[in-house]
């Protein structure tokens, strides 16, 4: 059976092909358009999934997409009436937006696809998410746990999921919160806040709390109550976001917190304003962190499983999944490479293939890697027609060459195989760095990614280095397998691995780790012997904006524009 997954028209549009259960092929619209976080109906990526394949659209047995546009209209529409005539701005464009195309997406899939409406199947976007993570793991039962900004109602799921090895699967979720209480919309008002884009700049919120105390949090708590039965509801009169598009926190949220960011202005760590940002940050984040590991705690009790299954975008904050980990119960946490909307094309291909269809469970492959291919002799002659020189090494001498640019503080941009899905940088398509010199943090956010100075990179480390140089809990190294955890570096390599470590009142911590086979280089050896070294995506290191490509002609060319060295 002959299965293709879509997910567009929010952000992170994708497409993901299944063959008789097993992926063939899964990529973001964004890795071949090169428009960040694009949201547009996915056809380059269904057009790559079906060619890498050999298939026609009319030989698929089902298209799915990944939620359902009428309960999501009538989300939409109850929320505004709700908040008339407070949103009587809001309401035209919501409107507008949702009976555009967002409302007749079998339309636009028989039209680009000329597929029967037969075959044109939904499922609902936290059913997604779930298949997405809990189909995906190496795990015959599990907890698991979906918490995003908003689905079509619900914001964040509970349940259970089974499967029989070649029987039948089964995905429970039987608890719900709905919109407008959202962690996902908590920590997205704090994004604009601070003066960063939505459903994009959330890792920079991250990133920016560990320069920060949580002095707010206090004030934090006055936003997000705790109900009787262990859920939250947020305080709606400090968030706009549910009546207006014209921002996302209240006057009164302004007077709890201060006067938000200037997305144009730099921030400061050394001044008032910059420190207070910080703080910001790290308060929302400390809280975002309670709640999650007290209601992942509540599972663990309610199920009884020792395995969690934690999808959703949410699930991207690694800070906060690591403190899962260490204190909800949970003897392993499973998240996916595309936890987030992405993925949600694979996860409704698997809730179809799987509970729609009913086909008997089988194994999913233990890797990101369904994107498109890069070919060595590709490259050799797209350098060679831009007048590039190309030197062809054999894998040994490209490993220790490799190793040696490193160790001299060259940067590498590094490819090979097929890219990864999902937006991690996991070894074949990443920038490396040796992870000795802090400079070399500065160089490569100024000078090649530019973006933030206090932003953070990943180490890579042979996982069985891996206790060595952080400070691992028990099924760490899982939860680092798609670079979903934050992990403290071991005191005695901070200054050692100092451009990956950073440093807080509270806590050192690494970014997030992650372990690669080819790509962590055995033979690299600094003069510290300390085998690791830093990576960090290739998705905003060409120009600022744009994101990598799988394309090799569009991934090489700008590279040296951005001043990287190969």
């Amino acid at each position: 059976m002959k299965i293709l997954g879509i997910s567009a028209h929010y952000h992170d549009a994708a497409a993901a092909l299944l063959i008789d259960g097993l992926p063939v092929a899964a990529v973001q619209e964004e890795r071949l358009s090169r428009r960040k976080n694009d949201s547009a109906f996915p056809i380059a990526a269904i057009e790559y999934c079906l060619d890498e394949a050999g298939l026609e659209p009319d030989t698929l047995d089902a298209i799915i997409f990944y939620e359902r546009p009428l309960l999501k209209f009538d989300r939409v529409l109850t929320t505004l009436l709700r908040a008339f005539p407070h949103s009587r701005r809001a309401f035209a464009h919501g409107m507008k937006n949702m009976l555009g195309e967002k409302m007749w997406i079998r339309g636009i899939i028989r039209a680009e696809l000329g597929v029967p409406k037969a075959r044109i199947l939904f499922t609902e976007h936290h059913q997604a998410h779930a298949a997405a993570v809990f189909l995906t793991a190496p795990t015959r039962a599990a907890a698991i746990l979906t918490a995003d900004g908003v689905g079509e109602w619900a914001t964040l799921t509970t349940g259970t999921g089974r499967r029989e090895p070649g029987g039948g699967t089964s995905i429970l979720l039987d608890r719900e919160i709905r919109f407008p209480h959202s962690l996902g919309m908590l920590y997205s008002t704090f994004t604009a806040f601070l003066g960063f884009e939505v459903n994009e700049g959330e890792y920079k919120v991250m990133g920016l709390a560990a320069f920060g105390r949580p002095t707010m949090a206090d004030q934090v708590r006055k936003l997000v109550s705790r109900t009787a039965d262990g859920a939250f509801r947020l305080e709606l009169d400090y968030f706009d976001f549910h009546r207006t598009v014209r921002r996302s926190f209240s006057d009164r949220f302004v007077d709890l917190f201060g006067p938000p960011r200037n997305r144009y202005q730099p921030i400061d760590l050394a001044t008032q304003d910059g420190q207070r940002f910080a703080d910001c940050a790290a308060s929302v984040q400390l809280v975002l962190e309670e709640i999650l590991v007290d209601i992942a705690a509540q599972l663990r009790r309610r199920s009884g499983l020792p395995d969690l299954c934690f999808g959703g975008g949410v699930a991207l904050n690694g800070v906060a999944n690591a403190r899962i980990l260490r204190e909800s119960g949970f003897e392993r946490v499973f998240i996916p490479s595309a936890p987030g909307d992405a993925g949600c094309a694979l996860g409704a291909a698997l809730f179809a293939d799987r509970i729609h269809f009913g086909r008997p469970d089988r194994d999913f492959p233990d890797h990101p890697f369904w994107g498109p291919a890069v070919d060595g002799a590709d490259l050799a002659r797209i350098a060679a027609e831009d007048g590039l020189e190309v030197d062809q090494a054999d894998d040994d001498r490209l490993i220790e060459e490799s190793a040696d640019a490193l160790v001299a503080g060259k940067i590498i941009g590094w490819m090979e195989g097929r890219c990864e899905f999902g937006p991690r940088a996991l070894g074949h398509r990443s920038l490396l760095a040796a992870p000795h010199d802090p400079a070399m943090r500065d160089r490569l956010n100024r000078d090649i990614k530019y973006r933030e100075e206090f932003r953070p990179f990943a180490p890579v480390v042979p996982v069985e280095q891996a206790d060595r140089f952080f400070e691992l809990p028990p099924g760490g190294s899982r939860l680092a397998h798609f670079m979903s955890g934050v992990f403290p570096v071991r005191p005695e390599w901070r200054e050692r691995l100092a451009a990956i470590t950073m440093l807080t009142a509270r806590r050192a911590f690494r970014r997030s780790t992650r372990y690669s086979r080819r790509a962590s280089m055995p033979s690299f050896k600094p003069m510290a012997g300390a085998r690791t070294f830093r990576s960090c995506s290739t998705r905003r290191s060409i120009l600022p904006g744009s994101r990598s490509s799988a394309a090799p002609r569009k991934a090489i060319r700008p590279s040296g524009g951005a001043g990287s060295t190969c």
